[in-house]
């Protein structure tokens, strides 16, 4: 159902920290190119795990984002979130330390993330069962509590409006998305800071995946061909790092102080199969129906749907069983859908990853290409759609995109956009 009264939601910022692009800029033209992201583990012995491979982002000056006295007490999710975050505000023309009082309790923040600070929690884990306790620190409980990412995003830009986590596995980023949207639609706050972070690139949580026989454990040998969405020699997901947000403000805000705007949100909409922990229901009734109910909110049907960027992790039954529901939810417009997963160039950063594809959405539309599927070299004959495979194309003139995302705990939740500003 649409709500009233509503506020059009336009994006005017967009931050990136990827594994395939330190920034906005070379995360685009990662997509475009078709840069995989992906690479051997080099940030602790990987050597007796059955995964060895990981979508790591390097060569990134976390003192940009936190002082080094304040990066030993917080998780790597809050800088890379920060930095993230900077870039969006930047790019949307707003300098968090040139903004008065009143405008900054106008600014709200609602990151997604799975896993916020469960690395670091690992870390400590480490230091007692090492003996090595003069090594933890006092702020450990407040630093590996998810709620607290939002608050370290708010403290470093000096934002007062709410400040609020999404906590919901793999969909965290688009419900955080989506929860920033309502806010502004019903006139709660005219500016949000939203998106996805994720770190969870750790020994034991890599160990934990392995034992549930969901990561890809055959491509060691070769970490940039490892994610393979839709391909039938896929064997699982790649776990993966990053950051991305958006600057979502009301649209009349956003032109009264001449904001570029990217596009805008149209609809969203979330479901769960209420079926089992990890596992995904074949009946497809919920994803189904929360691609339906995010069309219906945008006013829309499945016949304007231009692209769809896809959850594609390279799993065996998620490939399937979301493909089968892109089916079922367009109909015969679905084989004439040009669609792609952004996992397959960096990973599955979890509860970032709905950001992550909502950003690469806008990118590559605004920039006239459709980013590709990388490694689909044998494509499954039950993944039989087509998911712009090896290389981008040109968009053209796609401006309506559907971003849909399918996690732990049976849920479904899915974004539409569209691209530019109309009257």
């Amino acid at each position: 159902m649409r709500y009233e009264p509503i506020r059009r939601v336009a994006v005017t910022g967009l931050g990136a920290l990827s594994p395939n692009g330190l920034d906005r800029d070379s995360y685009r033209e990662a997509l475009r190119d078709g840069r995989s992201g992906v690479s051997a583990i080099e940030e602790f012995d990987a050597s007796g795990l059955g995964s060895r491979v990981a979508g790591a982002i390097r060569g990134v000056d976390l003192g940009r984002a936190l002082e080094p006295k304040q990066l030993r007490v917080v998780p790597r999710t809050a800088p890379l979130a920060i930095l993230a975050g900077l870039e969006a505000m930047a790019d949307a023309g707003l300098d968090p330390e040139g903004l008065d009082l009143e405008t900054r309790r106008q600014v709200g923040v609602i990151l997604g993330t799975g896993g916020g600070g469960i690395a670091f929690v690992e870390e400590l884990y480490g230091y007692y069962y090492r003996g090595q306790l003069e090594k933890a620190t006092a702020l450990a409980v407040p630093a590996g509590t998810p709620g607290n990412i939002s608050s370290e995003l708010s403290i470093r830009l000096g934002l007062r409006g709410p400040s609020h986590v999404v906590s919901t596995g793999c969909t965290s980023s688009t419900d955080a998305i989506g929860l920033a949207f309502r806010r502004i639609q019903h006139g709660e706050t005219p500016v949000m800071l939203t998106g996805g972070a994720d770190a969870p690139i750790a020994p034991a949580i890599l160990l934990g995946f392995d034992v549930m026989g969901i990561i890809s454990r055959n491509w060691n040998d070769q970490p940039a061909r490892a994610c393979r969405p839709f391909s039938r020699d896929r064997d699982g997901f790649v776990l993966a790092e990053g950051s991305w947000m958006l600057l979502l403000e009301e649209r009349e805000h956003a032109l009264a102080r001449g904001a570029h705007i990217y596009g805008e949100l149209l609809g969203y909409a979330s479901t769960c199969d209420a079926w089992h922990r990890v596992s995904m229901s074949s009946d497809l009734d919920e994803p189904v129906r929360a691609i339906r109910l995010a069309l219906q909110d945008a006013g829309l049907t499945a016949d304007d749907v231009e692209y769809a960027n896809l959850h594609g992790t390279g799993t065996p039954l998620n490939d399937r069983v979301e493909t089968a529901a892109l089916k079922r939810a367009l109909g015969p417009r679905a084989a004439s859908v040009p669609m792609s997963s952004t996992k397959s160039m960096i990973g599955h950063p979890q509860g970032a990853c709905g950001a992550a594809g909502l950003v690469a959405t806008l990118l590559a539309l605004e920039a006239g290409f459709l980013p590709p599927t990388i490694n689909l070299d044998e494509p499954d004959p039950e993944c039989d759609l087509d998911y712009v495979p090896h290389r981008s194309r040109p968009a053209g003139g796609a401006r309506i995109a559907l971003c849909n995302c399918m996690g732990f705990g049976s849920k479904n939740s899915a974004l539409v956009v569209r691209l530019g500003d109309e009257p």
